[in-house]
């Protein structure tokens, strides 16, 4: 092999490298935020674990691991590469021309890299691919995971007076009023206004106890490790902050609970509404849309109920 041959195959070599190591660390860094983000909720480490690793680290392992064997047997990079090009192309049914040239197009000249692939010194080359994803997803990850593995549950799901910054509301308790499951926003308002004084059913007629907060109660109402937030909303700016980062605490919300994003009664425009998330971000989304991760948390005025309600 020549001088000139073997330059290009260690420059094809690091370039592959160098890219497979910055997906990887992509993905490294967005799984691990997103997975102290929106997931670890069970009550179970090991559950946690589990759907760390499938749900959110699974991009980084993949790519890692077939860029690995490609590294390790150049010749089956483009076979390789090329069976993931035609099942990225089957996913996006041929003509999705936007995902053909951002995904497709660059995993065969990734394959064709690799096959040309011989990075010098070897050895720092399995370092940047094995170990730099690894090190992004821990650093990353470290303070989202501290936070998620301190949140406050006081195990009261209740309903509750939550009192402070210049808010005083009663908390509808774990129910129709306070679901597990996904909603719209219409169906939030509905549900609301036909809530029962005890929070515990739905009558057939609306009730009008119940209702959503406006955005600037919840984000006044926001809680870190059981205490008020200090949070204000800019009706202006349309945004939210805070003294202190509030979390997925009690008495607001349920720590082990796959909901993270709460509707609020305030329209953004006629066809979007503001939307809250436990680390008191607030931001627009379609009226009807819904998915797994948001539901909502009835309220209403302590005048309205002659119940007794804890704090």
């Amino acid at each position: 092999m020549s001088d000139e041959t073997s330059k290009w195959r260690q420059i094809a070599g690091w370039a592959a490298v160098s890219i497979s190591t910055a997906v990887a660390s992509f993905w490294a860094f967005w799984g691990s935020i997103e997975n102290f983000h929106e997931g670890w909720y069970f009550a179970g480490v090991w559950q946690n674990l589990e759907l760390m690793f499938v749900q959110y680290l699974s991009l980084m392992l993949i790519v890692m691991l077939v860029s690995a064997v490609a590294l390790a047997w150049p010749r089956t990079s483009i076979p390789l590469f090329g069976l993931i090009a035609l099942a990225a192309a089957w996913l996006f049914h041929w003509r999705n021309l936007v995902g053909i040239e951002m995904i497709v197009v660059p995993l065969v000249l990734l394959g064709v890299l690799y096959h040309f692939a011989r990075p010098q010194p070897r050895r720092w080359a399995w370092r940047c691919l094995l170990w730099l994803p690894l090190m992004t997803a821990v650093v990353c990850g470290a303070y989202p995971g501290w936070r998620a593995m301190h949140r406050f549950d006081d195990g009261n799901y209740g309903m509750r007076l939550i009192e402070g910054n210049g808010v005083t509301l009663v908390w509808a308790p774990e129910g129709p009023g306070w679901p597990s499951q996904h909603a719209s926003w219409p169906d939030a308002k509905r549900n609301c206004a036909h809530l029962v004084a005890d929070g515990r059913s739905l009558a057939e007629q609306p009730q009008n106890i119940w209702r959503l907060p406006t955005a600037d109660e919840a984000v006044r109402s926001m809680v870190f490790r059981g205490h008020n937030a200090g949070g204000t909303w800019d009706p202006g700016q349309h945004r939210a902050n805070y003294r202190m980062q509030p979390d997925k605490d009690s008495p607001l919300w349920k720590v082990h609970s796959q909901v993270i994003y709460w509707w609020t009664d305030t329209q953004a425009d006629s066809d979007k509404a503001y939307r809250i998330a436990y680390n008191g971000y607030v931001f627009p989304f379609a009226q009807k849309g819904w998915g797994d991760y948001w539901a909502y948390r009835c309220v209403c005025e302590p005048s309205k109920l002659s119940l007794p309600i804890n704090k």
